[in-house]
């Protein structure tokens, strides 16, 4: 996870406390607007759990603020995102929270049948969760009984009354909640014409809540009940007293309740006194309905900020989307374009190749057919020389040896000692003319022409270069078992090396020599120059080319060199 989503995740979890602190404050604006703040971020996240729970914080704001409907929808919304989640604890926790806010926007709608549907659910969900859950699934019963005691139906609201009723620890565990149910269940037996455990049970409600809060909240509820009872039992100065007391307390609390008061003295009260509470309820209550439209038209307002927001942000990620599709075709077509290129380049070299191939195998058999017609004069030359040899000084030399030995007729001492001297010279220059001849007519070794081909290269460049050199071979290299390709290819490299050493070396002498070692040439040229540094040198085209050379030929190359020393190269090809 990188910095920026921990960054972004953090920044949601501080709005989602300071939104939960200001619920609880009843401060509902503050926290519907940081709420609303946490939504977005875990939504860009999807962060699926956490804007469920977020939702279900703005659900309980908007019904606090009466706005029924927002409720209603961010509800569906927060339950929608639940049911893709997997059913843990706390995911059906959640749910059962929204279906218990949607029993109560419903009830406040007077859609009673969806508000009773919706508190089922959540009850049932809450029967079945890990954990002590038991004061929330009291809640539930509690509010799932006014929804029954508001839809009319008495005699059940009436029995899940008597339910939290009979949970002994009630009072003790939660003696506030106990006079709530209490008030709740007196107030339902009054609606039911059934006044025989009343004002008792309301006396009751009112002693255990003032225990605990003295004048808070649940006091306000009660008072008004006691003031409508006597009220209908034409007990005036009871209601009067109760009806005040109860909009004394409510004054310090929501406005609601005030105006409820207010109603209640405006029908006890008489003349101008009722008059005067008419006229304070309707303007309280024209307040209090500009302020829940300001607040639903602030929510309303929000909401549209954070939509805009959605969808510029959909926007940008379409731009996004669609400059990364831009992006990757740019970069296929350009990767399709140089491997169009690329491929084309390779044909172009490798027709190169072959037409140099072609060239090399041409220029190899003219220099081969040259050698060949040379060494046919020679040949004939040779012949012609040793016919005439033969023929000629033979025969002449043959006829004065006969003449010579003519005169060996006189018997003189003398003329017998020179005449043999004369012969015994002829008999040797015959024999030499002899040996000459038959050497002049014998071919060279087989082979010698590749040999020949390399000193004239040797010589020449040499020559051109004026530089000196060796050439050295073994003679048990069958040149005639090597292939011509093979044979242009070490052909080309020494007139690569020879022409390298001449444009870097500035060497006075180069030796270059010929072995067979286990059916491979190995090719040795070294020379007396300035040398280099192998690892530095880049490699140009001559090397690149030599490279070419000694892969076509499945050989191997080396290349040593030391400054103001020289430089030696070692070629090895298979012989065939």
């Amino acid at each position: 996870m990188n910095s920026k989503v921990t960054d972004s995740i953090a920044f949601a979890k501080i709005h989602y406390s300071l939104a939960e602190l200001h619920r609880y404050s009843l401060s509902g604006d503050s926290a519907y607007y940081y709420y609303k703040k946490a939504e977005k971020v875990y939504k860009r996240l999807n962060y699926k759990y956490e804007t469920a729970i977020t939702l279900y914080g703005i659900a309980v704001i908007q019904t606090y603020e009466k706005d029924y409907t927002g409720s209603e929808v961010t509800s569906i919304e927060a339950i929608s995102i639940l049911e893709t989640l997997y059913d843990t604890n706390d995911v059906n926790k959640y749910k059962s929270f929204l279906y218990n806010n949607l029993g109560i926007v419903f009830d406040e709608l007077k859609e009673y049948n969806q508000s009773i549907k919706y508190y089922n659910l959540s009850l049932n969900l809450k029967r079945n969760l890990k954990g002590d859950f038991k004061t929330s699934i009291d809640n539930s019963i509690n509010n799932l009984a006014r929804v029954y005691r508001r839809s009319g139906d008495y005699n059940l609201a009436i029995k899940y009354y008597e339910q939290l009723l009979e949970d002994q620890n009630l009072i003790i565990d939660r003696p506030d909640f106990y006079a709530l149910v209490l008030d709740n269940y007196a107030y339902t037996l009054y609606l039911s014409k059934d006044f025989s455990q009343l004002p008792q049970l309301y006396f009751k409600a009112l002693k255990v809540t003032d225990s605990v809060s003295p004048k808070g909240y649940n006091s306000i509820i009660i008072n008004q009940h006691l003031a409508e009872y006597f009220n209908s039992i034409s007990n005036k100065e009871s209601a009067k007293y109760y009806a005040y007391k109860a909009k004394s307390i409510s004054e310090s609390y929501h406005n609601d309740d005030l105006l409820k008061s207010l109603l209640l003295l405006s029908e006890i009260e008489d003349g101008d006194t009722a008059t005067k509470h008419l006229r304070a309820y309707i303007k309280l209550n024209d307040s209090l309905q500009k302020a829940e439209r300001t607040i639903r038209n602030k929510f309303a307002r929000i909401r549209f900020e954070t939509k805009q927001i959605e969808l510029e942000n959909i926007q940008i990620t379409k731009e996004r989307l669609w400059l990364l599709i831009i992006s990757i075709v740019v970069v296929l077509a350009s990767l399709l374009l140089y491997i169009v290129i690329s491929q084309r380049n390779k044909n172009r070299e490798l027709q190169f190749i072959q037409k140099q191939q072609e060239t090399n195998e041409e220029i190899y058999n003219l220099m081969l057919s040259q050698n060949e017609s040379v060494e046919e004069a020679r040949n004939q030359e040779k012949k012609r020389i040793s016919e005439e040899l033969h023929d000629g000084v033979l025969g002449r030399l043959f006829g004065a040896r006969l003449s010579l030995d003519s005169l060996n007729m006189s018997n003189s001492a003398e003329a017998i000692k020179t005449r043999g001297q004369y012969i015994n010279g002829l008999k040797t220059i015959e024999e030499d003319i002899r040996k000459v001849s038959h050497e002049l007519n014998t071919d060279f070794v087989s082979g010698s022409g590749f040999i020949d081909i390399i000193k004239t290269l040797v010589e020449t460049q040499s020559q051109a270069y004026n530089i000196s050199h060796k050439l050295e071979q073994d003679d048990d290299i069958n040149w005639d078992s090597v292939s011509n390709k093979n044979k242009i290819h070490i052909y080309r490299i020494i007139q690569e090396v020879l022409h390298n050493i001449h444009k870097h070396a500035n060497a006075t002498k180069v030796n270059i020599s010929f072995r067979l070692k286990n059916s491979v040439i190995c090719l040795s040229i070294e020379d007396d120059g300035s040398g280099f540094d192998v690892n530095k040198v880049k490699s140009g085209i001559g090397l690149k080319n030599m490279n070419s050379r000694i892969n076509e030929i499945n050989g191997t190359i080396n290349i040593t060199s030391e400054k103001d020393v020289g430089t030696k190269v070692n070629i090895e090809a298979p012989i065939s």
